[in-house]
């Protein structure tokens, strides 16, 4: 009987360790397979180039070089010490702190540990020389972003940074991953997708203990595409030089087809303080530079929106090119008086928009009425963004009766819509908005989409980014607005009057918002030459000037095209 009994656990025993085995060898054996081969074999990354950023003439605005990192091979234990102490006399840096270094970069015996980033290229040759000696020295050389001409377009262009957590939950399903370096604000993080390098690796065989044992295969990095933007240095560089210290932001565009030709935004910022955050101009750096005023920021228009009132009062005949009112410099509306910025006399629509006289404007706004001057603002898309195709473009603002009384829970009354004609009160604007506007008149009725983006790695992008809308305003009323646009500069007494003497014809429109005391944003918007356009603009001035300054910067834009030959008249 006992015989029996142990027998059973005998096969018992056999059975459970047969099933045990079974289930390590078949059940589980292509999982603990994959593991051991996990375990044994290793990735070292490879990086490649971003891609270069270019001028539409084929200039690299922003480029790579080739930076050098130290990196120390932890197997060669022996050597350690004297490698280490080695390094430090040729880099310079306390070999404490090259120690401390390599302590914290330590992973693993075959992973080199990085001691120090960034190394110009006469110190990399010289530690280069020495791996004879100290096997241990590896120099790796990696792309770095170079910035040839400094903060030269630096919104348009944009920055790179660490991934953020924000961006990270939104593009981890794209390949990115924490530690990344990706594009922040500008072309850099709305075309990061194609300028990000393709990153390779390095894979090989370890034994348990780590150490190397052979290489297994290797994937090349590819480097990023290049992208050709539409933005020409020149024109870019005369534009930042004129508005030196002020706080402003201009915007040249090609009036038929949308593309930018200069964006500017002041203050601005050098994109290379991103890459040595050491750097004292780093911690210097205000969050306001990094706001492009031209897309990101809006503002109350002034009197260039005068030209919405102007084209919804001859299209609904409320007035026509005859009608006259008298500006005595002020004009009652209900229980207070609305002034003019000057006193004008009889002024018929022509009259009005070259002397810019408010008084006309609020006869013609309470004719209209609110309701017609908000559906006219956004019969030009005013109060929609461009759709530009750089990130963080605003809406700006055109308000109506039904949102004052659901958002204010006030009624909307005569005095509002005073303020509304001639650009004041709630109404606001983007620079980059302001100069699709005027394109309309250039173009005599369309409107463009703005975009900055012409090639991407080789592939013309201008047919798919160009998009032309027919405004629904007659065309003669177009036209009438336009030429009355060419008499603001023309008439003597012309608000842009300055610009009359310019060896090409410029038409427009200048504003003055007032936005608080004693402050005033200066706006001027057009184009040129006044018979073939080929540039529509629009110069802002935040908080430090008139219409009349605005004029100013415009002459000195297109005097410094001039001297260099830039303006293309055939």
């Amino acid at each position: 009987m006992r015989v029996h009994i142990i027998g059973s656990i005998i096969i018992a025993a056999f059975l459970i360790l047969f099933l045990s085995i079974f289930n390590l060898q078949v059940i589980h054996g292509r999982n603990y397979k994959e593991q051991s081969d996990k375990n044994c074999i290793r990735l070292l990354p490879q990086g490649g180039a971003r891609g270069n950023i270019l001028d539409r003439s084929g200039n690299v605005i922003v480029g790579n070089y080739l930076s050098y990192d130290v990196m120390i091979l932890p197997q060669e234990k022996k050597q350690i010490d004297k490698t280490l102490q080695k390094v430090s006399e040729v880099l310079g840096v306390n070999v404490t702190e090259i120690k401390d270094r390599f302590k914290k970069g330590y992973l693993a015996p075959f992973i080199p540990v990085v001691v120090a980033t960034n190394v110009d290229s006469k110190k990399a040759v010289v530690l280069g020389e020495l791996k004879t000696d100290y096997t241990a020295i590896i120099i790796q050389a990696h792309p770095l972003r170079h910035y040839p001409y400094g903060k030269l377009a630096c919104h348009a262009i944009g920055y790179l940074n660490e991934i953020d957590h924000w961006r990270l939950t939104k593009l981890e399903d794209y390949g990115y991953k924490t530690k990344d370096i990706v594009g922040f604000g500008g072309i850099e993080e709305k075309y990061d997708y194609y300028l990000r390098e393709d990153q390779g690796a390095l894979s090989i065989e370890v034994d348990h203990r780590g150490r190397f044992v052979r290489v297994l295969g290797f994937k090349p990095a590819k480097d990023g595409k290049d992208l050709q933007l539409t933005l020409d240095l020149e024109i870019q560089k005369i534009v930042e030089d004129a508005i030196g210290d002020r706080k402003a932001s201009v915007v040249i565009m090609d009036p038929f087809t949308g593309e930018l030709l200069a964006m500017a935004s002041n203050p601005g910022f050098n994109p290379s303080i991103f890459i040595n955050k050491k750097n004292s101009n780093f911690a210097a750096l205000n969050n306001s530079a990094l706001i492009n005023r031209a897309i990101s920021s809006s503002f109350a228009p002034g009197s260039i929106f005068k030209l919405v009132a102007a084209s919804a009062g001859l299209e609904t005949n409320k007035i026509n090119l005859a009608t006259t009112y008298t500006c005595s410099g002020s004009m009652r509306v209900g229980n207070r008086d609305f002034r003019c910025w000057d006193t004008h006399g009889d002024q018929n629509l022509a009259k009005a928009i070259a002397h810019s006289c408010d008084v006309y404007f609020y006869h013609t706004g309470i004719l209209l009425g609110p309701q017609a001057i908000h559906d006219y603002a956004l019969k030009f898309s005013l109060g929609k963004a461009t759709g530009v195709d750089l990130p963080y473009e605003i809406n700006g603002f055109i308000p109506d009766p039904l949102w004052k009384r659901i958002k204010l829970f006030q009624n909307w009354y005569n005095g509002d819509t005073a303020n509304f004609v001639i650009g004041q009160g709630y109404v606001l604007l983007t620079p980059i908005q302001a100069v699709r506007f005027i394109a309309v008149f250039a173009n005599k009725g369309y409107l463009v989409t703005p975009f900055i983006v012409s090639n991407i790695g080789g592939k013309d992008m201008v047919k798919v980014r160009k998009k032309i809308t027919k405004v629904h305003i007659k065309d003669r009323v177009i036209n009438y607005v336009r030429q009355d646009l060419r008499g603001v500069v023309k008439y003597p007494s012309g608000t842009a009057n300055l610009l009359d003497g310019l060896p090409i014809s410029v038409a427009g429109k200048t504003g003055t918002a007032e936005v608080g005391k004693n402050q005033t944003h200066g706006w001027f918007t057009g184009f040129f030459p006044f018979e073939k356009p080929k540039y529509a603009i629009c110069v802002f001035l935040e908080s430090s000037g008139s219409g009349h300054s605005a004029s100013a910067l415009v002459k000195q834009i297109i005097e410094g095209m001039l001297n260099k030959n830039l303006i293309n008249l055939n």
